[in-house]
């Protein structure tokens, strides 16, 4: 197999385009990544998307957008495990430039969701749930969520006051990113003080949706030094694995099994162990995502994830610095996308180009998207080697 390298990104700024159709959002990120690359054309795309055919009333994604931005004749295919729809198109992409059968790919993730009315949206993303034993018995995601949060508080004796720092955080880095849907600071008083969504779970402890799309060109690593002066950033761990999709069906609900078996794996293939990570691009869909996923991926012990918010180590300058460009909670949870916008961050630490919530000294970073409420999960890491 061979190395891989990110040649190029490219990302739109998340929010309500109401002016701009899904082909149009693909096609921004898609056509900003293969500028930044230097090319003019790749020999395959690959799509994350999860709702296109219900909120957009469009399939074939793969078509569909490699037809807009010019690559009519090359293969195109969509991938959905739905909210690490974005992750499972950067794999695949990653695989095909590895296999050698393909030399130069494209990852998009895309999502357009405010076109359609919230309760739809809302129907939409409780699909990621067990339609027989979650859905059907009138449970919403975030409803499902927020069991899994009291669950945990109880378990391990936590108060919702001892979850803030995770949003804290990500709002403080959210403020640097021109591409986040949020961009202002927030305080642990309007935390506690925001509105109930499904109890514990409050508006601030819930990522918002939006439009996006997020793009990235791999290409072999031994060719990145004859196209690009940008600094080499290869792809060193790339793992996925899956749970039940019901929560009631694992062994331990409080246990994301499929990080902790993606994160092994990644790291095993990157010859590396959490301390070695600069820092993480978790998928804090909901606060209890975020400690679930810092422990399951061995950055703290079982029970003890909101310790690192509460002791400032999840800052750009902590000892595991997460969302460092504003996370799903700031930046936005447009979710087919939002696997392919952490990556894209990844490689924006990795050049040392994140102003204002710049991880010093970074030269190893990762990320890691969970479709459902843990059901399929995709962990990379990637590294910056010059």
């Amino acid at each position: 197999m061979r190395e891989v390298a990110v040649l190029g990104i490219g990302q739109v700024k998340i929010g309500e385009h109401w002016d701009k159709s899904l082909r149009e959002l693909a096609g921004d990120a898609v056509l900003s990544a293969v500028k930044d690359a230097g090319l003019d054309q790749v020999d395959a795309l690959f799509v994350g998307n999860m709702m296109s055919a219900s909120a957009n009333h469009q399939q074939q994604l793969g078509a569909y957008i490699a037809d807009w931005v010019g690559l009519r004749y090359a293969e195109a295919f969509k991938l959905e495990s739905a909210c690490s729809s974005g992750a499972s198109a950067f794999r695949s992409a990653l695989l095909a430039v590895s296999s050698g059968v393909i030399d130069t790919a494209v990852a998009v993730g895309v999502e357009k969701m405010t076109d359609s009315p919230g309760a739809e949206i809302t129907a939409e993303l409780a699909t990621a749930a067990d339609s027989d034993w979650e859905v059907a018995q009138g449970i919403s995601f975030v409803a499902l969520n927020a069991l899994i949060m009291r669950r945990y508080m109880m378990e391990y004796g936590w108060e919702k006051k001892h979850f803030a720092p995770f949003s804290i955080n990500a709002h403080a880095n959210g403020v640097h990113n021109p591409n986040a849907r949020f961009r202002k600071p927030i305080t642990e008083k309007q935390y506690l003080e925001a509105g109930m969504v499904s109890d514990p779970i409050n508006l601030m402890d819930a990522s918002p949706i939006g439009d996006g799309a997020a793009a990235i060109v791999l290409v072999p690593a031994d060719r990145l030094h004859k196209i690009t002066g940008n600094p080499m950033i290869k792809v060193i761990g790339s793992a996925a694995a899956t749970d039940s999709i019901a929560v009631h069906d694992r062994k331990d609900p409080l246990w994301l099994k499929a990080a902790a078996i993606s994160s092994q794996k990644a790291y095993q293939q990157a010859g590396l162990s959490p301390k070695d990570i600069d820092f993480f691009e978790l998928h804090d869909a909901f606060s209890i995502m975020a400690a679930l996923s810092l422990e399951a991926s061995g950055f703290a012990e079982r029970g003890k994830g909101p310790q690192l918010g509460l002791d400032g180590q999840i800052h750009p300058a902590g000892k595991i610095p997460i969302a460092t460009l504003g996370g799903l909670k700031a930046r936005g949870h447009p979710v087919g996308a939002t696997g392919m916008y952490q990556l894209v961050e990844v490689v924006t630490q990795l050049r040392h180009a994140a102003k204002g919530s710049q991880v010093e000294n970074a030269t190893i970073g990762m990320a890691q998207n969970i479709g459902g409420s843990g059901s399929n999960i995709i962990t990379h890491i990637l590294e910056r080697v010059n």
